[in-house]
């Protein structure tokens, strides 16, 4: 590892398994391009010879691209054993912004929206899938249900990987694999689709909880909470524009295959960008890798880099070991001091999951047996939508201004109190249109703002060999209440409005009971000094 932060441990190794990765799948094109004579219907045409090679590049690539990112066994068991304190620290914390902070910011808003892009554009696929294929709705909902099961075990194993190998190694792998599951697009059959989609999904799962990791670790304690929040809002409108965009713009001239083969230059963009995406400081640091370190900590520190070198004095570095729970690895989320708070944040994660993939999916059905008709409660939605989206801005300045936990509590409560006015309509059977703008508009204000605050909060509050794998758990929870919520679709329990909205309001009050109880403010605070507060 260079002093820049920014090389790697195997260069030729990383650069041989992405050029495999690429070549495995230019070796789809072909097929793909053979469908222009078939208006680009794949369906039962068989899996070429160079299909099957390429299919045996990928994952060769991406073992050869993971052996080129591994730090050496002796650092990998280092970053497990405690958090290094390191007085330095809080010199880069009362620093302003500076040009490399807005470049990473730039960065991974790009890597989170490719990020989000890719599962948005199932709900764009699915339609010419369906028909290509000539499947029921039912079986193609499969598609969904495979993708979430995907990112959620995703979440957790690239959150883990963030804490063994490095947020940067983590981010890059994520991007290699959004490159390799590009050969969704060209698989002729459908149960070729689902494997590759399950793959996709994981993923995807990567590069949230890692992005907000480095990004928490990076940024001065000032400015961290609201650059979080406006990460995770910009960063997700950005991915969802560019999944409709390119399906009203590509999809046309080359069918549904072409959104997913765009994970090969989206995954490729991000892997350009690596030489602006450093490795953390703080995971450095903790991996013994002091010199490499300090160098990433002075390019970001301006002003300050001198401050840091005089600080650097010896013997005032050591190893802080929790005596009461002792490191343990990830049980410590579960059992340790961050227990309350991660149980708090799985539940909320659930919930929203519950909200957002199966209550707001299921609405325009309700609405419409509510006795909204059909064309009004489109406008309904679409009304909402637009007003829900400034949203985003006021969650920011409560995060920011106001109180991280607080904020997070406020809106965990007001997403309580929608569903429950939702119960009332349906108890009451209110088919007012101007009620259920209302209640639509606090719904979505709400939920957006929960998803917006959830993950960054879990990014501020767990120590740093900890940090990106509870950020993937507190991410994969959310997705298995999307799982959980299209099982229970399945079953016809969101056609049940008034006792559905009743049933997931239960678990949202009883995490802002828990969070208001456990939670912390990490407001302003250097991620040291919350881990100081933990330790209380």
């Amino acid at each position: 590892m260079r002093s820049d932060g920014i090389s790697f441990h195997h260069p030729i190794a990383f650069w041989s398994g992405c050029l495999l990765v690429l070549a495995g799948v230019l070796a789809h094109v072909p097929m793909f391009m053979m469908g222009q004579h078939t208006h680009w219907q794949m369906v039962g045409m068989p899996m070429t010879p160079a299909m099957w090679i390429g299919m045996a590049l990928i994952p060769i690539g991406l073992l050869l691209a993971m052996y080129g990112l591994m730090p050496r066994l002796d650092q990998m068991r280092q970053t497990k054993q405690g958090v290094r304190d390191h007085r330095y620290f809080h010199i880069a914390d009362g620093v302003p912004l500076n040009r490399e902070h807005w470049t990473l910011v730039i960065v991974l808003t790009i890597a989170l929206a490719v990020d989000v892009m890719k599962p948005a554009t199932l709900g764009f696929v699915m339609p010419g899938m369906s028909a290509e294929y000539e499947i029921t709705k039912s079986r193609a909902s499969l598609l969904a249900l495979v993708a979430l099961t995907g990112t959620t075990v995703g979440s957790v194993l690239w959150g883990r990987m963030g804490d063994l190998f490095g947020r940067r190694a983590a981010i890059l792998l994520s991007a290699l694999m959004f490159m390799g599951t590009a050969i969704c697009g060209a698989m002729p059959s459908f149960g070729w689709n689902l494997a590759m989609c399950f793959l996709m999904g994981a993923s995807a799962g990567g590069m949230l909880p890692i992005a907000f990791t480095l990004m928490a670790e990076t940024t001065p304690a000032a400015h961290r909470g609201w650059l979080l929040v406006a990460l995770g809002g910009i960063g997700t409108s950005a991915g969802y524009l560019l999944a409709s965009g390119a399906a009203a713009i590509l999809e046309p001239m080359f069918s549904w295959r072409i959104l997913w083969l765009l994970g090969l230059p989206t995954g490729a963009l991000i892997i350009f960008l690596n030489r602006w995406i450093p490795e953390s400081p703080r995971f450095l640091s903790n991996a013994g890798l002091e010199n490499e370190a300090r160098a990433v900590l002075r390019k970001f520190s301006g002003n300050s880099a001198a401050a840091i070198e005089a600080d650097d004095t010896p013997g005032t570095d050591h190893t802080v070991v929790d005596e009461q729970h002792p490191v343990i690895g990830m049980r410590q989320l579960l059992q340790g001091r961050h227990a309350a708070i991660t149980w708090g944040l799985v539940v909320c994660g659930v919930a929203w999951g519950l909200v957002n993939f199966g209550f707001l999916l299921w609405l325009p059905t309700n609405l419409v047996e509510l006795g909204i008709d059909a064309k009004a409660t489109s406008s309904v939605l679409a009304r909402s939508a637009i007003f829900a989206l400034p949203g985003i801005a006021v969650v920011v300045w409560l995060y920011h201004h106001w109180s991280s936990i607080k904020a997070l509590v406020l809106f965990i409560a007001l997403t309580t109190l929608s569903l429950l006015a939702f119960c009332v309509m349906g108890w009451m059977q209110m088919n007012s249109a101007t009620a259920t703008t209302i209640a639509t508009v606090a719904l979505l204000v709400s939920v957006s703002g929960v998803i917006a605050m959830l993950i960054p909060y879990a990014a501020e509050i767990y120590p740093v060999h900890l940090r990106a794998t509870g950020s993937g758990v507190i991410a994969a929870s959310s997705k298995f209440g999307g799982i959980l919520g299209a099982g229970l679709g399945v079953f016809g329990f969101f056609g049940h409005f008034t006792l559905s909205a009743v049933l997931i309001a239960l678990p949202m009050a009883i995490s802002g009971v828990m969070l208001l109880r456990s939670g912390i403010e990490t407001r302003g605070h250097g991620l040291e000094e919350i881990q100081d507060a933990l330790r209380r």
